[in-house]
């Protein structure tokens, strides 16, 4: 039902636009008889940002680096959407999991769930409860009502805790008494040009937003989006299992009986078995299927929101917010995931005033019909045939084929098609009904279904405590002084695959998983106002861990107004994820558990590692088949086998140390940013697969880790033992000509320095060491007319996930577009380009091809 409110409001749009705003609202005007350098001069020195010490101050006067792109920005981008153009911020990197949404990160250690980063929609997380992290921008602003993006790239948890490490993007949307009126937008696109995967593919995106005043005290806005089209295509069939039969004389790749595409599924280490054929053993894999066989590419988002603001009097103001979105399309963790009626919704109500505010939200999170694609190919292909089955007819094929006289490799083929001789063929009805089927059944040992429902609910306040001592305080001291607090708490609705209750006879019942912190901040101007210092200390504390304490110490300097150098150290601590902490997946033989003692008791302390395990079993393996019998080949390579040396979850900490400099020059018309960082982590959290023996006899431990049936397989959410260090900077140049053109580059370089020993736990530092931007264009160059072209480029980088570990070639991207606009600004045109050139790309391994995207946009205004 509601799926259909929200279509109508778009298919009534075109009326709605002839709405009349109330008379007598005040527009903003901009001051008259000033140059445009004297005005671009004042707007950069006025300019504030709010993100980077939770009070109002001048971005070049900020302790600790920011960027803040604004609206205009916005509109003059050539990316497609506001979200996209913040690709091309210095020191921000974008992955891209899916055209649906994309992953911001900043200084290493990225990741598809990005549980390090933060992302505020007016001081508000929205995050999906049980990822730890947004999923993109499915329940955030739309172009229409964004007002400014406020980024913070390097840890900000002295002041916001959570799970701001490696950084904190605020976004900001517009005030409906400021920005009152009705505004329409409808985007055109088309991708998948000269793609051989599939053919050319339209894109629709229509959103409609209205602001209106009701009296001077009320006034209310209600946005709506709606996204159709076909997401880019994760097709990559490279061999992870290459190695497997290499020493027998096979390649990797099809003719590998253990081929394991890197975007094929039901194909992985647990559907693999080692078996003797004609006295000698063969590593072989059932065959899965490929990505496009098991999903829907066809993506769909559907996303609302509501605000009400009352002005209480001129200095008290309470807001309400209500956020929706419903969203189709492709999701990634360790593995890939479809979406499908995944329904997030979030409500806020926010009290502010000149010396306090108080806000509060719950968010609510239904995965609704969505499923796991690894596990619907593994369970369609034992619907089909058992594994005992499926492996006794490949070596019933496989003799059979080489009594005819076939060679090794054709009877390896022909062995292959005798065992999946009517198997479940992709796009038939047969298969298209097993798929349905199976996306049902919430257990991945038989199905594939993800079916979570989780709640978090927020509050959180802050006071200017130096005006509520006096109202002269500050002015006497010349300090500020700052407190806050925040409790958080997510409420789990076990559902006896994803989560259940840890309490023993209690593993459906709901429960809680709870965080407070708090802080104070003091500050204070020396030497004429040319020194800034301030002092942050935040405390928190977890259920599961004992308080924590987040220190934050910053200097800036500015010898004049244009000229600001900053200082800063800063701690930071991330607790464990609902997930990292509590998850109970069965997940074709494999179990993932969390980290916590309460989920994993008793299970670290008999494991052993499964990459010991694997280099085990290989090496037996090769004994055999240079004729040596199993037995004495297990006592032989027995040392392989590494006990588990990891434990039960403790918090993720770092330590940074920044510098950077921010000024001005030609009287405000060249902008320079630079910033310098060194980073110190330690308990990383991350996973660890480790198998624990069905047995405790330690002579016969062996034994049984070279038998697949007589263990247990585990992945578990630790911390790894590694302490690692990374550095980098970047700079900045933004340069305004000719009252009409701008010119900008960037350039960020991220390196990991070095880690204490290699233990292969730590999460994938997965960053570019340089990534640039230069972009060049400009507002009315001729008419009406405008332009903007970006070129970005990013290196080689090594890319390590669970699910795939390897290179990112190079890639460079051309963005382009021109726009015209109609009566005075209300009516815009635009036509662009992101990856004009069409060459496509990955952002990481084991995600999509990106290719280009050609769109046209048409935005209408009515004040």
């Amino acid at each position: 039902m509601l799926k259909l409110i929200l279509c109508s409001l778009f298919l009534t749009s075109s009326s709605g636009i002839y709405a009349q705003v109330k008379s007598g609202v005040q527009k903003n005007v901009l001051p008259a008889a000033k140059s445009d350098t004297t005005f671009a001069k004042e707007k950069n020195l006025d300019e504030v940002v709010v993100t980077a010490s939770k009070t109002s101050e001048s971005i070049l006067r900020s302790p600790v680096s920011i960027e803040k792109i604004g609206s205009t920005a916005f509109r003059l981008s050539s990316a497609p959407s506001f979200f996209d153009a913040l690709e091309n911020v210095k020191g921000v990197q974008l992955i891209t999991p899916s055209l649906g949404f994309r992953i911001i990160n900043t200084r290493g250690f990225a990741n598809t769930t990005n549980v390090r980063f933060t992302q505020l929609v007016d001081g508000v997380d929205n995050m999906a409860p049980h990822l730890g992290a947004p999923i993109g921008n499915a329940m955030g602003p739309g172009d229409l009502d964004i007002e400014s993006v406020e980024i913070v790239p390097g840890t900000a948890s002295a002041l916001y805790g959570l799970n701001a490490l490696n950084g904190l993007a605020n976004f900001i949307t517009k005030d409906p008494f400021m920005s009152p009126g009705v505004s329409f937008q409808q985007k055109l696109g088309v991708n998948h040009l000269n793609d051989s995967q599939t053919s050319a593919k339209l894109f629709s995106e229509t959103s409609l937003r209205i602001a209106h005043v009701l009296t001077p005290k009320l006034a209310f806005k209600v946005n709506t989006t709606f996204t159709k089209g076909y997401d880019w295509i994760a097709g990559n069939q490279t061999d992870l299992n290459a190695s497997a039969n290499a020493k027998l004389g096979i390649p990797g790749g099809t003719e590998n009986p253990g081929f394991d595409p890197v975007n094929g599924y039901g194909n992985e280490s647990s559907d693999r078995k080692t078996i003797t054929l004609q006295s000698k053993q063969y590593s072989v894999a059932r065959t899965g299927y490929t990505e496009k066989d098991v999903t829907s590419y066809h993506l769909q988002n559907i996303k609302a929101d509501v605000g009400i603001i009352y002005k209480i009097n001129e200095d008290n103001r309470l807001t309400y917010t209500f956020r929706f979105a419903d969203l189709d399309n492709i999701y990634q963790r360790a593995n890939r995931f479809r979406l499908k009626d995944y329904v997030l919704q979030q409500h806020a109500l926010e009290f502010r005033n000149s010396n306090f505010q108080v806000r509060t939200y719950w968010t609510r999170e239904n995965t609704g019909h969505s499923y796991n694609l690894r596990s619907a190919a593994e369970n369609q292909d034992r619907n089909f045939k058992s594994d005992d089955l499926w492996y006794s007819d490949f070596s019933q094929g496989f003799n059979a084929a080489t009594s005819k006289g076939s060679t090794v490799i054709q009877a390896l083929q022909e062995a292959r098609q005798a065992a999946d001789a009517g198997r479940y063929e992709p796009g038939t009805p047969a298969f298209q009904s097993k798929l349905k089927e199976l996306a049902d059944i919430n257990n991945w040992d038989k199905g594939s279904a993800l079916r979570v429902k989780d709640d978090l609910f927020h509050i959180e306040a802050q006071a200017d405590i130096s005006n509520l001592i006096s109202s002269g305080f500050k002015q006497k001291t010349g300090i500020d002084f700052l407190a806050g607090f925040d409790h958080r708490t997510y409420l789990i609705h076990p559902d006896g695959n994803y989560f259940v209750n840890y309490v023993k006879d209690h593993e459906f019942e709901n429960f809680t998983y709870s965080k407070t912190g708090a802080f104070i901040q003091a500050s204070k101007m020396l030497f004429n106002d040319k020194v800034k210092l301030s002092t942050t200390l935040r405390s928190d504390k977890n259920d599961h861990f004992t308080l924590k304490l987040n220190p934050r110490f910053t200097m800036v300097f500015s010898p004049a107004a244009e000229q600001n150098f900053r200082f800063s150290f800063q701690s930071g601590y991330r607790f464990p994820s609902i997930f990292e902490a509590f998850s109970n997946v069965n997940s074709g033989g494999v179990k993932r558990i969390g980290g916590l003692r309460v989920m994993s008791n008793g299970i670290f302390e008999n494991a052993y590692l499964r990459t010991s395990i694997d280099a085990f079993q290989a090496a037996v393996k090769n004994d055999f088949n240079q004729g040596i019998p199993t037995n004495v080949a297990v006592e032989k390579e027995k040392g392989l086998l590494i006990k588990n040396q990891y434990t039960y979850l403790q918090p993720e900490h770092i330590n940074s140390f920044e510098t950077g400099y921010k000024s001005l020059f030609l009287k405000g018309q060249l902008g320079v940013d630079l910033d310098f960082y060194y980073n110190k982590y330690d308990h990383f959290i991350a996973q660890v697969e480790a198998n624990v023996p069905n047995t405790t006899k330690q002579d016969s431990i062996p034994y049984y880790l070279n038998d697949k049936a007589k263990q247990n397989r585990y992945r578990m959410w630790t911390n790894s033992e590694s302490t690692v260090y990374n550095f980098g900077g970047s700079i900045g140049l933004s340069y305004k000509f000719f009252h009409k053109y701008t010119f900008s580059a960037n350039a960020s370089y991220a390196k990991l320095h070095r880690k204490s020993h290699d233990d292969a736990l730590e999460d994938g530092f997965n960053t570019p060491k340089w990534i640039t931007n230069v972009s060049f264009g400009g507002n009315q160059v001729v008419g009406n007319f405008g332009f903007n072209a970006t070129y970005k480029w990013q290196n080689k980088y090594y890319w390590q996930s669970f699910l795939v570990n390897g290179n990112v070639a190079a890639y460079g991207t051309l963005d382009a577009h021109v726009h015209y606009d109609f009566t005075r600004s209300r009516l815009n045109l635009k036509i662009g380009a992101s990856n004009l050139t069409n060459h496509y790309y990955n952002s990481f391994l084991g995600g999509p091809s990106i290719g280009g995207f050609y769109y046209t946009s048409i935005t209408y205004h009515l004040m």
